[in-house]
């Protein structure tokens, strides 16, 4: 894995928090969707069974970021899934960025799962997508 990530806790008290840093934008994205995984559940715990193909652009990659993890949201709650993975890939086309990803889990399931937090969405609060030196930078706050 070439990211690291952080669970600020001084960021959102009632809400939660993750730092992603990576070395790329590829990376910075699958480390924030592996993150947002981890806040519903405990992917190891999770089996499959349960996909979904999406494709999304963006001329800009932090409101793409920020779609993206909505859509996690939002299909955990419309087909009441958790994901075991999300592989994914992310490529800058001219002005473009284009995300092609597969969301891959199974229904929510009590007795054989580790659930964690039900995250309602990804707030706008102090989010920012940021490349400093060819290091990228992820924050991203849920309201859970």
């Amino acid at each position: 894995m070439a990211w690291t990530i952080r669970w600020p806790e001084h960021i959102a008290m009632a809400d939660a928090a993750f730092e992603v840093d990576a070395s790329s934008a590829e990376e910075v994205v699958r480390g924030a969707t592996e993150a947002l995984l981890q806040s519903l559940a405990n992917p190891v715990t999770v089996s499959g069974g349960w996909e979904r193909s999406i494709e999304r652009t963006d001329v800009d990659l932090s409101a793409l970021l920020f779609d993206w993890l909505s859509e996690i949201v939002y299909w955990k709650d419309a087909a009441g899934v958790v994901f075991r993975e999300a592989p994914l890939t992310l490529v800058h086309e001219g002005d473009v960025w284009l995300l092609r990803a597969r969301l891959i889990g199974a229904p929510v399931d009590y007795q054989t799962q580790e659930l964690h937090a039900d995250v309602k969405g990804v707030t706008k609060h102090l989010y920012h997508v940021s490349q400093d030196a060819g290091q990228w930078k992820a924050l991203v706050v849920l309201d859970v």
